[in-house]
């Protein structure tokens, strides 16, 4: 077994930005002034966190990976289960000690962190295991688990910095699972030769369409309530052009009718690009203004 097929199992640049990207979530708490102000917490909860996440999403992969280890034997034979590296009770096992791992590391920061951590723990093995083949359950679990970054993040100060970043993960949630099924009604021809089944194959790509687009003005529709501490006139300017983006990418799907439409209009992407540019305004709004 090598050493190198482990470290490549836990797919490490991904665990490591999740690790680090938790640290967007503690500046959009608190700003990065207030992190060394004597009321901050202590300046060992965030290594704490970092470790935290990046061994919580490690375990998530290589979990991810055992359960997809008859898939991946036809797509992926490369990978170190269907090539032989790992076998799937070590695999199994390695995921379990990640995950122990993880939470451990959470102990070092606060109650709210550490049940964060388990929940997203007990959901990534829950989607490996069976969500991720449950039309919409999937994709509402991949949703939760990148705006739980967020969370994460927050709950760092407690629950008033827990409540402060509610409403961006919130925000993430419904524009990531507007573009998930945006995206799954773009394969609809390839899922259905390959035995997966999704929302869009169930109603179509027209109703999936319209449920991306209330799903995706809904957001819109929170990011430009008062409910930020960065909230202002120069916040909602900036915010308006990250809105009009996330609306243009929702209409598209909104007037797509087959999958070759979607495709074709690009909406998937300049939902993404909407998304980027408005997590950039968040992050900039607190620094700058809040």
């Amino acid at each position: 077994m090598s050493q190198a097929a482990y470290i490549r199992m836990t797919r490490p640049v991904n665990s490591l930005f999740a690790g680090f990207a938790v640290l967007l979530g503690v500046i959009l708490a608190a700003g990065p002034f207030d992190l060394l102000s004597p009321g901050a917490p202590p300046l060992y909860i965030y290594p704490a966190l970092i470790t935290a996440v990046a061994l919580i999403t490690a375990a998530g992969n290589v979990i991810n990976d055992y359960f997809d280890r008859d898939i991946d034997a036809v797509n992926r034979p490369d990978r170190p289960i269907p090539s032989g590296e790992i076998s799937p009770k070590a695999a199994l096992a390695y995921s379990i000690v990640l995950f122990i791992a993880g939470i451990v590391a959470s102990l070092f920061t606060n109650l709210l962190c550490i049940a964060i951590a388990i929940l997203t723990s007990a959901l990534l093995a829950l989607y490996a295991s069976s969500l991720k083949g449950v039309p919409l359950a999937g994709n509402i679990a991949v949703s939760y688990l990148t705006a739980s970054i967020f969370l994460f993040g927050g709950a760092t100060f407690g629950p008033f910095g827990l409540m402060q970043n509610f409403y961006v993960a919130l925000i993430v949630f419904l524009a990531i699972l507007a573009r998930e099924l945006l995206k799954d009604a773009e394969d609809i021809e390839g899922d259905s030769k390959g035995g997966a089944r999704t929302l869009p194959m169930t109603i179509g790509v027209k109703k999936t369409g319209i449920l991306c687009f209330v799903l995706s003005l809904i957001a819109v529709i929170i990011s430009l309530l008062p409910v930020f501490r960065w909230w202002s006139p120069a916040y909602l300017l900036l915010i308006v052009i990250a809105d009009l983006v996330i609306m243009a990418g929702a209409t598209n799907g909104l007037y797509a009718d087959t999958p070759a439409d979607l495709r074709r209009t690009k909406a998937t992407s300049i939902l993404k690009y909407g998304m980027f540019l408005s997590l950039v305004i968040f992050i900039a709004s607190a620094m700058l203004i809040g």
